[in-house]
């Protein structure tokens, strides 16, 4: 992989991380409208890493 592929993966998993906080914190709040939204990110980071060939066994605290 490219440094440009390298970075652009590393971002993902960055924002892939803030996602997965936010939704954890939307489930604690019971903020289904927010966790739906958040999910549909939270699944397009997911699809993306997994094509790019990063292992979410340990990244993945949602486990949906």
């Amino acid at each position: 992989m490219t440094n440009t592929n390298l970075e652009i993966t590393q971002k993902a998993i960055e924002d892939f991380r803030k996602i997965q906080n936010h939704m954890i914190l939307a489930k604690k709040e019971n903020a289904t409208e927010t966790y739906k939204s958040l999910k549909d990110e939270y699944i397009s980071l997911k699809s993306f890493l997994a094509i790019a060939g990063v292992n979410l066994t340990e990244l993945d605290r949602i486990k949906e």
